[in-house]
């Protein structure tokens, strides 16, 4: 049977730090073999930025040591050559600042990285997962429920009359209105569960290994909170919710979605302010 790509990956993780410091080894002894003539000191930095990106700051910062003392015993071996005992020691320290301040600037980089790759998949007025990463996100879920035979649901939700809300009390009271939604949504459900807003005023859910009744369930109790929350604040909208339930996964995310949001619309088309549900056979 093939090992997927994923456990090859975990395997293969705790010998990566033993590898690299191998390579310094090598390169010192690199170094004691030659002599002074040659200067390897630019090799040590392949192992230290592959330790920093690929493992972390710690692994960086020790393989930066590691060379600086690999370098540093070579140095030792051969002190005759030094006109003073100390040009090794201080040559080393100073080799070790700047390794050091390599890690930093890689460690740096790949955390703006990071961010950067997070608001990419950010809806920057709620906060939560953009269209983008929705289907991203869903369309791993859908393949392991695939791969474990479990059910799942996915809700479509749009907030009728949200127009009038923006005509009436301006903008920002529309992007309250929103966020309060988009924070009542990820309160209410799982941490497992993905939520998305798809732009304006529709939000999506995945609610993982959920089936019919569990997905009605929590469908309704969505609905009376934020209705709830809707008086309270004498915003004069509703909710319209289409529910398609899968107990085998269909052939693309997209498929999905677009059988919650026939429901929903059905419910947009028929009176508003009501959840229609389907189990959908594939």
């Amino acid at each position: 049977m093939q090992v997927p790509h994923e456990k090859r990956r975990r395997c293969y993780k705790p010998l990566l730090p033993v590898f690299l410091v191998g390579i310094v080894l090598l390169i010192g002894w690199a170094r004691l073999l030659t002599g002074p003539e040659f200067s390897f000191s630019l090799l040590y930095l392949l192992p230290i930025v592959a330790a920093t990106w690929l493992i972390g700051p710690r692994w960086g910062i020790l393989v930066s040591v590691v060379s600086t003392f690999s370098w540093l015993f070579a140095d030792l071996s051969m002190i005759d050559r030094f006109s003073n005992f100390t040009i090794p020691l201080i040559n080393e320290a100073f080799r070790l600042m700047v390794f050091l301040f390599i890690v930093w600037m890689i460690t740096r980089h790949k955390k703006l990285l990071g961010t950067q790759r997070e608001l990419a998949m950010m809806d920057p007025l709620t906060g939560v997962a953009n269209r983008r990463a929705f289907l991203q996100l869903a369309r791993t879920e859908i393949d392991r429920s695939r791969r474990y035979n479990h059910p799942f649901s996915v809700m479509v939700m749009d907030i009728d009359d949200f127009k009038r809300i923006n005509d009436h009390f301006g903008h920002h009271t529309g992007d309250r209105l929103l966020n309060t939604v988009a924070e009542t949504l990820k309160t209410h459900i799982r941490a497992i569960d993905i939520v998305a807003r798809f732009g304006g005023d529709e939000f999506v859910a995945l609610l993982v290994k959920t089936e019919e009744t569990a997905a009605a369930r929590v469908a309704r109790k969505l609905q009376r909170q934020l209705l709830g929350i809707m008086q309270e604040n004498q915003w004069q909208v509703t909710f319209s919710i289409g529910l398609a339930t899968y107990h085998s996964s269909p052939d693309s995310v997209d498929e999905t979605i677009k059988a919650a949001d026939e429901l929903m619309y059905h419910v947009k088309h028929n009176g508003k302010d009501n959840i229609r549900q389907a189990v959908i056979e594939t």
